[in-house]
C-alpha cells in the first residue's frame, strides 16, 4: 500500500560512511498528532515532523508497519556543505512514530491527515474504508500526491470539479471529503527507495521544499504555520555538530502555488512516456527545449488564466537546470515500463481543465494520446494473462 516513490536522479551512494544522528534540537509550542497514510514517500514529511517533536503515525501494510515499529524509519539526504548523506534515524528523534494497519486506524485521534500514497491506491480494500472514516471524521487533509484531490479543485472559483471525475481511478473515493477540509502541498522533494535496502528507508535525491496553500479554515491554516516554524527551528545534531537540514515546509496564502507542478509533470515527467518506450526527464525536456518551453509555458499560463499570480509559478529557466541533473525516466513512464493499469492523470487534469476554460494544446492532446494508450495497452495484456491463469487453472482442477 505504500506509495510509489517520485523518481529521484541521484546515484547509489556508500552507506558505510553514514554519520550518526544523535538527536533534534527543537523549540516548539503545541504538539500535534499527525496521521500519514504512505509510509514510503510519507516517511519524508514523518521525519520531518519527528524533529520537530510531533507524533505521527504512518499507514501501511501489516509487514511494512512490524518493521518500522521494530527498527523506526530511516531517511537520507543530502546536507549542503557536507560529503555523503545524513541519515534521520525516526528512533532518535523527539516525536513518537507508530506504523499502524489501515483496520487499526482510528481518523478520530489525530489534528491532521496526510496523503502520500498514489492516487489509485486510495480505493484498495481497507483504505477505502479509511477514507470514508476519514472524511466523516471531517479532520483537516494535506495531500501530498502529485494528483490533486477532487475535493482540493472544487476550491478553484470557476472549475467546474465534477467535469474532471475521469481523471480518477475512483472518483467516488473523494465523495465525503468537504473542500474547505483539503489542502494540497506540492510533493517538490524528489526521493526513491533504494532497491537493495528494506522498505523502511528512503533516499532525497532533491531536497527541496514542500510547498503547501492555506486551509479555508484561518485554525487549520495556523496549524500548518506552526508545522512550518517547528521543521524550520529543528536542527538535527551529527557527531556533536547542530545540522539544518533541508526539506522545509512552506506555508502559502495562495491556492495556485502547488499547482506550480502541473507545468513541470507536462513538460517533462509525462513527456518522458513514448509510444513504444521511455526516455530520460532530461531527454525529454532537453531534446527539443523549445517545444518543452512552449508546453511549460501554455500550463503556467492555465494556471495563471485560473487566477494564479505569475509569482505563483517557477519559472522555465529554473525548471530546465534542474532537468539537467534528471537523469532517468519519470516514475510514470518506469510504471507504464513496467505494465502498471493505472497511473496519475495529471495530463488527463490539465487537459479537460484547459478544455473548460476554451483552450487547448496539440502537445498536451498528444501526451494524453500517448498515455492512455499505453494504459489501454498493459490492460489488454493484463486481462488476457487474468484469463490465460483461469484456463490453467481450470484445466488443473
Amino acid at each position: 500500500m505504500s506509495a510509489p516513490i517520485p523518481l529521484a536522479d541521484a546515484q547509489h551512494r556508500n552507506m558505510a560512511s553514514l554519520p550518526e544522528a544523535e538527536e533534534s534540537i527543537i523549540q516548539m509550542t503545541k504538539k500535534y498528532n499527525i496521521l500519514i497514510l504512505g509510509a514510503s514517500y510519507g516517511s519524508l514529511l514523518a521525519s520531518k515532523l519527528l524533529m520537530a517533536g510531533h507524533d505521527v503515525s504512518l499507514v501501511c501494510r501489516t509487514k511494512t508497519a512490524e518493521l518500522i515499529n521494530r527498527e523506526g524509519t530511516r531517511v537520507r539526504m543530502p546536507v549542503k556543505g557536507r560529503e555523503g548523506l545524513v541519515e534521520i534515524d525516526s528512533r532518535k528523534l523527539p516525536g513518537e512514530l507508530k506504523a499502524i494497519t489501515p483496520k487499526e486506524t482510528r481518523p478520530e485521534q489525530y489534528d491532521l491527515v496526510c496523503l502520500a500514497m498514489q492516487e489509485p491506491q486510495y480505493s484498495a480494500s481497507g483504505v477505502r474504508e479509511l477514507m470514508h472514516a476519514i472524511a466523516k471524521a471531517k479532520v483537516p487533509c494535506m495531500s501530498i500526491m502529485n494528483m490533486p484531490p477532487l475535493p482540493y479543485l472544487a476550491r478553484i472559483p470557476g472549475l467546474t470539479a465534477s467535469e474532471l471525475r475521469a481523471c480518477y481511478h475512483d472518483a467516488s473515493v473523494w465523495d465525503g471529503f468537504e473542500p474547505g477540509l483539503m489542502t494540497l502541498c506540492s510533493p517538490d522533494p524528489q526521493a526513491f527507495r533504494p532497491p537493495e535496502e528494506a522498505p523502511n528507508v528512503l533516499q532525497v535525491g532533491l531536497p527541496t521544499n514542500f510547498k503547501v496553500a492555506r486551509f479555508d479554515n484561518p485554525a487549520h491554516t495556523a496549524m500548518l504555520e506552526q508545522m512550518e516554524a517547528d521543521i524550520a527551528a529543528a536542527q538535527l545534531t551529527v557527531n556533536g555538530e547542530a545540522l539544518d537540514l533541508p526539506v522545509k515546509l512552506k506555508v502559502h496564502d495562495s491556492i495556485f502555488v502547488p499547482l506550480a507542478k502541473w507545468a513541470m509533470l507536462l513538460a517533462g515527467n509525462y513527456r518522458c512516456v513514448l509510444a513504444d518506450g521511455m526516455r530520460p526527464i532530461k531527454e525529454a525536456v532537453h531534446g527539443d527545449i523549445e517545444q518543452s518551453r512552449q508546453v511549460y509555458e501554455w500550463v503556467t499560463g492555465l494556471c495563471v488564466l485560473l487566477g494564479a499570480a505569475p509569482e505563483d509559478m517557477v519559472p522555465f529557466e529554473k525548471y530546465a537546470a534542474a532537468g539537467q541533473g534528471l537523469l532517468k525516466p519519470s516514475s510514470a513512464a518506469r510504471a507504464l515500463a513496467a505494465g502498471a493499469t493505472d497511473i496519475e492523470r495529471i495530463d488527463l487534469v490539465v487537459k479537460l481543465v484547459a478544455a473548460q476554460q476554451g483552450l487547448h494544446s496539440d502537445s498536451v492532446d498528444e501526451t494524453v494520446k500517448i498515455v492512455s494508450g499505453r494504459l489501454e495497452r498493459n490492460r489488454k495484456a493484463a486481462a488476457e494473462a487474468s484469463k490465460k491463469e483461469e484456463e490453467e487453472l481450470a484445466t488443473v482442477n
